[in-house]
């Protein structure tokens, strides 16, 4: 098994996110654009690289719950019970917007939407980075998305900042998404 923390690309990849800058990575089904998620410019520059309009929002994926505790403050035990419960693909949930992430993240929503990632790449950088970080595909807006970092390179060149290594995970579809507090699924996973 790969100790992901010690891998160079990996190294240049946090020192991106603590520069602002744009990394790509793999996840569990496909690959991603992240940033640190509180630095305006680096989400406006993935926002422009992907030709999605801000208020849409992204993504943000941790390593464990704990790196969520600012944003899931306010959620009640069972609603914190329910985002802790195992999924069996990768579950992105959509909670009730507290305040504590920007707006350019959450776009014209009244939730965020958040993941705990199993990828050991993406959960990597979030452990070493300190927190949580964007995840949104590496592909501009209605092309496919990237399931390599060639083809990541190919749709954006030198404008990423740093590219891991790695290969994406077993899912066979990007996460599912789902509604916390009506248990509605939005994307099917």
């Amino acid at each position: 098994m790969i100790d992901w923390s010690r891998h160079t690309n990996t190294s240049l990849a946090v020192h991106q996110l603590h520069l602002q800058g744009v990394i790509a990575y793999p996840t569990e089904a496909v690959w991603g654009l992240g940033c640190d998620p509180f630095s305006f410019s680096a989400v406006r520059k993935i926002l422009h690289l992907k030709n999605r309009p801000e208020h849409k929002g992204v993504i943000l994926v941790a390593c464990d719950w704990q790196q969520f505790a600012p944003f899931t403050e306010g959620l009640t035990g069972a609603q914190l019970g329910r985002l802790h419960q195992p999924n069996s693909k990768p579950t992105t949930w959509l909670i009730p917007h507290n305040g504590m992430a920007p707006d350019w993240i959450v776009g014209g929503h009244d939730t965020l939407a958040v993941r705990v990632t199993t990828h050991p790449v993406a959960a990597c950088l979030c452990r070493l980075f300190g927190g949580p970080i964007v995840s949104t595909s590496a592909n501009p807006q209605g092309l496919s998305e990237a399931t390599n970092a060639l083809k990541v390179r190919g749709y954006f060149g030198r404008n990423i900042d740093a590219i891991t290594s790695g290969t994406t995970g077993s899912a066979d579809a990007p996460s599912e998404i789902r509604h916390l507090l009506n248990g509605k699924v939005m994307r099917k996973g």
